[in-house]
């Protein structure tokens, strides 16, 4: 399998808007973050990892072809203000949509005129499924094991993916989940910024104790802020087999 970081941005991205500062300002591209999200993709299946408000952006230099599914961790702006955007994909077919029951409650909300008895010509043609933690998907060739996060006091969605584990937006995990990420080799996970605890993410110290207790040989964090500093500089302060993921990266897993 082939895991392609879209963006790795926390919710306002990287230039912050309004900022001036160095890393804002900087001319490396690994220092320009796009809202989180993911493509992972097998030799015949395509799936989608949320769904923030830059995926046009972040779908366009890709070749177009169909998604075999769309994961969503929860249902906050900038991990699934995008989900009008893949209506092209709709030349496909429906898209279908996965995700637990509160974001699909939220997206009937913040979407009611996709869910409508008659729908108007163009809207995207969206199939939810709510998929619960622990309930095992199987998604073209591709194996998914929903677990349960904790994003403050909302739980939300990471998923396995064989050795691949996938988690955004954590600031804490029940002991329970815990046997569900043993055998992990590849691990994705937010880690926010170095300093000044934040109530729903984890930061660069704590994500680095999560990573060390899950034992994966090798850890990419995401959800980012411009606080972490230059890419380059960052990289040289995290322990081996760590390191922060950056837009466009693609890693084979």
């Amino acid at each position: 399998m082939r895991l392609t970081f879209l963006g790795t941005g926390t919710s306002g991205g990287v230039p912050s808007l309004g900022c001036s500062c160095e890393v804002c300002r900087s001319t490396d591209p690994r220092d320009r973050r796009l809202r989180t999200a993911a493509l992972l993709e097998s030799d015949t299946t395509r799936l989608l990892i949320d769904c923030g408000p830059d995926i046009r952006q972040q779908l366009l230099p890709l070749p177009f072809r169909q998604l075999d599914g769309v994961l969503l961790t929860h249902i906050h702006y900038d991990h699934v203000a995008g989900i009008d955007d893949l209506r092209p994909f709709c030349i496909f077919g429906d898209i279908n949509i996965y995700a637990n029951a509160s974001t699909v409650r939220g997206l009937k909300q913040t979407m009611p005129y996709c869910f409508t008895e008659k729908l108007y010509p163009g809207v995207p043609l969206l199939k939810l499924h709510t998929i619960t933690p622990h309930q095992q998907l199987h998604l073209g060739d591709i194996d998914i094991m929903p677990i349960e996060v904790m994003h403050d006091w909302l739980p939300i969605l990471g998923y396995r993916f064989g050795s691949l584990a996938y988690i955004t937006d954590m600031k804490t995990m029940a002991p329970a989940e815990y046997k569900y990420l043993r055998g992990v080799e590849t691990l994705v996970v937010n880690a926010l910024r170095w300093e000044k605890p934040h109530h729903s993410h984890m930061l660069v110290p704590d994500a680095v104790k999560f990573a060390e207790r899950i034992g994966a040989r090798r850890t990419y964090f995401v959800h980012m802020t411009h606080q972490i500093g230059f890419h380059a500089e960052a990289n040289r302060l995290l322990p081996d087999g760590m390191e922060f993921a950056y837009d466009g990266l693609t890693i084979e897993v």
